[in-house]
């Protein structure tokens, strides 16, 4: 990705710092190649959309009903081939009731595992699942805005336990949190920024 390109807000050139506003423009790393933004005083991460911040490089948070959403689509693209499959099955049986998966089930069952794979990828490389792409949202790193790479996306699809074990209270979080984070983003140091759909 070239320095500038205007899909990604973490490489967008260096703008004059703004008087009077608590955070300086990004200083470009000329070893990594990335902004580097001043550190804000503990607690004082600026909320997305906040004016004054988009012009200094920094990224917009995706907001929580566009996460959401790409996860549906995601969830959709996965398991919407595999259960439709697996009903053909159901209604080519002479008892539904006792019905064990047949060949149209197993299609689909392989075809969910390879999708969700491929999605992983995805948003490992490119901060992108499907769903993330259609709706405009990226995954990145929160200190740098690299992608995960598909280690670190595996991972924090594990760390996502945290969000349900406490009455699913962890995947509502970003509802409130100035940085929109669930807590498997906090484990993990990620942020999901909205980008141009492009």
């Amino acid at each position: 990705m070239s320095f500038g390109d205007p899909n990604n807000p973490y490489t967008q050139q260096p703008s004059q710092d703004q008087p009077g506003h608590p955070y300086a423009a990004p200083q470009v790393a000329p070893q990594y190649g990335y902004p580097q933004y001043v550190q804000a005083p503990y607690g004082t991460y600026p909320p997305a959309g906040m004016p004054g911040i988009q012009g200094a490089g920094l990224p917009i948070l995706a907001h929580w009903g566009r996460r959401v959403g790409a996860f549906l689509l995601d969830a959709l693209i996965i398991a919407g081939p595999l259960y439709g499959l697996g009903f053909i099955d159901l209604a080519n049986s002479d008892d539904p009731a006792n019905a064990d998966p047949g060949p149209f089930f197993a299609v689909g069952l392989v075809y969910a595992i390879s999708m969700g794979i491929f999605q992983l990828y995805k948003e490992g490389k490119t901060g992108q699942t499907t769903g993330k792409k259609l709706l405009g949202i990226s995954l990145r790193h929160e200190a740098d805005g690299t992608t995960l790479g598909i280690g670190m996306a595996f991972v924090r699809k594990l760390a996502h336990a945290l969000d349900s074990i406490a009455c699913y209270i962890g995947w509502l979080w970003p509802l409130w949190d100035t940085k929109r984070q669930t807590f498997a983003d906090k484990v993990c140091g990620t942020v999901v920024i909205k980008i141009d759909r492009g």
